[in-house]
Parts: C-alpha cells; sequence; structure tokens
C-alpha cells in the first residue's frame, strides 16, 4: 500500500512538472518526423497480463516489422532525429507516469518487455516478475543504460546478443529487485536512475549495491 501510494504521489508530481515539455515536446513530434505523437506497444505485466506501455514515438512507423525488430541498437537508422535527443534523455518514457497512475506500472520494478522477450526469462523468473507491477525504471534499466551499444558492438546479431548475453543476466537482476524490494531500495533506484541519464558511464551502482547477482563473463561492458 505504502508503494502504491508512493507511486501515486511521484507519478502526479512528476507530471505536473513535465507538463510544459510534454507539450513542446508533442508539437514538435506533431510537426516533424511522421507526424507521431504516441508509442503504444503491448507488455507483460503484473499476473502475466498484456497492457499498453505509452512512450513518445521516436522511431518511424514500420520500425517493430523492419531492422532489428523489437530491438534498438546504437545509431539506428530507425530513430527519428528528434527521437535521438528523446531517448538520450529518458524523455521518451515520460508518458508511462500514466501507466502508472492506472495501476499498471510502478516507479521502480521490472522493466515491462515485450512478449518474446519476457519469454526469453526462465520460468522460474517469469514467475516471480509476475507477481508485482513492473517499473518505469529498476536495477535491470539502470545497469543496462547502454543496453544499445553493446548490442551495435556484439559480434552475434542483436537477436542472438539479447537471447544468449542480456536476457538471463537482465532476469537475474530483475529476481534480485523482487526478492529485496522496498521502499528504501527504490527510492535509492529512483536516485541512481537520475544519476546514470546524467552520468551514462558511472559505476555507482555497483559501490552502493554490493550485492547484485555478478554480470556473466562475456566481456559486457555494464
Amino acid at each position: 500500500m505504502l508503494k502504491r501510494l508512493l507511486d501515486i504521489l511521484l507519478s502526479s508530481m512528476a507530471l505536473v512538472v513535465f507538463l510544459p515539455f510534454s507539450l513542446v515536446i508533442a508539437l514538435v513530434l506533431r510537426l516533424t518526423g511522421e507526424g507521431e505523437v504516441f508509442f503504444t506497444q503491448p507488455r507483460v505485466g503484473r499476473g502475466g497480463r498484456l497492457f499498453p506501455v505509452i512512450k513518445f514515438a521516436t522511431m518511424r512507423k514500420d520500425s517493430q516489422t523492419t531492422g532489428t525488430g523489437l530491438l534498438t541498437i546504437k545509431e539506428d537508422p530507425r530513430i527519428l532525429p528528434v527521437g535521438r535527443f528523446l531517448r538520450k534523455m529518458k524523455l521518451n518514457e515520460v508518458p508511462q507516469l500514466l501507466n502508472i497512475l492506472a495501476g499498471q506500472m510502478s516507479i521502480i520494478g521490472p522493466r515491462p518487455q515485450a512478449e518474446p522477450h519476457f519469454r526469453l526469462y526462465s520460468e522460474a523468473v517469469q514467475k516471480q516478475l509476475m507477481t508485482i507491477r513492473p517499473g518505469l525504471s529498476g536495477i535491470g534499466s539502470i545497469v543496462f543504460r547502454n543496453e544499445e551499444e553493446h548490442l551495435s558492438t556484439n559480434p552475434l546479431n542483436a537477436a542472438e546478443a539479447y537471447a544468449h548475453e542480456i536476457a538471463a543476466y537482465k532476469g537475474e537482476l530483475e529476481l534480485w529487485y523482487v526478492r529485496h524490494r522496498s521502499v528504501g531500495l527504490d527510492i535509492l533506484l529512483i536516485l541512481l536512475t537520475i544519476w546514470v541519464v546524467m552520468v551514462p558511464r558511472s559505476l555507482a551502482y555497483r559501490r552502493l549495491l554490493r550485492d547484485l547477482p555478478p554480470p556473466p563473463d562475456t566481456g559486457m561492458r555494464l
């Protein structure tokens, strides 16, 4: 109950703060690129139910069926010019504050995945992740803040790199959160999220969260 109250309070405040910026972003998106303002995509939520995650549109309309499909790589040609800035500053995620108010997401939690990517987790991890609301940010988002870069530089193709190197470790991180979740940890992860947006190369989370599962020995720069 306390977590839900915190979600409602913080998301309401954030919506008020970001409203002027959101209106500007909406106008710019309407007048540039393909004229789309919002992008929605089904994601797996609490109880395994699908819900439409909301983002500002940053990619071409046909992006899910071209290139690397559901995955995005660094310098992806499907990303619109304004979209690059929005993604870098994570402003494309702001509309998900509405998902939080609707009770579909939390401020902090396992990042909601498209169903094909969710099924890459082990059954044990899937079962645990479906017990709580997914989050706007979380430990998986913080550790894999440079996921697009890793997918771009990996000798495997993007789909293979995600399936064989990223998904398993991301699942371990999200499971760690489920087991350790608390209001105090949520507040720390909120602060770490803000910090890594400003300092993407920072490894502060390693010093503050020393009991995280160790990363796989695959050469990933985390």
